[in-house]
């Protein structure tokens, strides 16, 4: 994990010290008719958010996203748009944590996240944590637009605060919508300014939070039964698997830290949802 402090100014923006960075990175994966694998017509980093093709698996095509400067920062907007055309099979993944931080703009940062997935097509966005340091304050978005027969395996997870600091203020906000209906749209407000968010209707002490959504129209004809994840007497934090209303299954945990959240979520996928991440 690599944490970065804020330095007085960025390359290449010191004529602006007080306004906030804009940058978006674009994806597009397209299948190969001729070969069945996926190509990347499309892979245009920007600012922070540098992209790197990795090796791909199978017709998969994968791409890091590589943090290039300290980011997002106050008054930042930054965004990821991705599309996966029809019949493409797409894993996002990030190199490192992304680390929310204040900065010498007095706003609030953004930093949105916009994925389309077309019929027959596979997207698998997976990025390493969020970080909501002291004094930070972001307010993030994830809007998913699926075509009926799209897939989509999706997982979020956020850590309040560094070790031995208090949180930010962090306001989340995942809209899923799949053949023009609304599948899940949730909201979640933690931090200063958030009332009751420590409390135990909410995460109960722990200090890190996730969710894995998985849609798989041919996988989850019949909804997946409820299950809880996980014991509250040994501190390693709790978790409930839910179906969805359509082709869907929901994961959402808390937990101490980062590394049980992700002990959670990963042994739901293998040991309930039956996937690798």
């Amino acid at each position: 994990m690599t944490l970065a402090v804020p330095a007085p100014a960025r390359p290449g923006t010191a004529a602006l010290p007080t306004a906030g960075l804009r940058a978006t990175a674009r994806i597009t994966a397209r299948a190969d008719g001729v070969g069945g694998a996926t190509r990347l017509p499309v892979l245009d980093g920007d600012g922070p958010l540098a992209l790197r093709r990795v090796r791909g698996y199978g017709h998969q095509a994968r791409v890091c996203v590589v943090g290039a400067m300290s980011a997002p920062l106050g008054g930042d907007r930054l965004a990821i748009e991705a599309v996966a055309e029809e019949g493409a099979a797409l894993h996002i993944t990030a190199a490192a944590a992304t680390v929310a931080l204040p900065g010498r703009n007095a706003g609030h940062a953004t930093y949105d996240v916009r994925l389309t997935v077309a019929d027959g097509a596979r997207l698998e966005w997976l990025p390493e944590p969020l970080i909501s340091a002291a004094g930070s304050d972001l307010r993030m978005t994830t809007t998913v637009e699926l075509a009926p027969t799209a897939r989509l395996v999706l997982r979020e997870e956020q850590v309040l605060g560094r070790t031995g600091e208090p949180t930010g203020a962090l306001r989340s906000r995942l809209t899923v919508r799949r053949a023009g209906r609304t599948l899940l749209d949730q909201e979640t407000a933690y931090g200063p300014g958030a009332p009751g968010w420590d409390t135990a209707a909410v995460l109960d002490g722990h200090r890190a939070t996730g969710q894995l959504l998985v849609v798989e129209p041919e996988r989850y004809a019949e909804p997946v039964g409820v299950r809880l994840l996980g014991e509250a007497a040994d501190g390693a934090g709790q978790g409930v698997l839910a179906p969805l209303a359509g082709p869907a299954a929901l994961v959402t945990a808390v937990a101490p830290d980062a590394l049980r959240l992700r002990h959670l979520l990963d042994e739901a996928a293998r040991s309930h949802l039956q996937i690798g991440l």
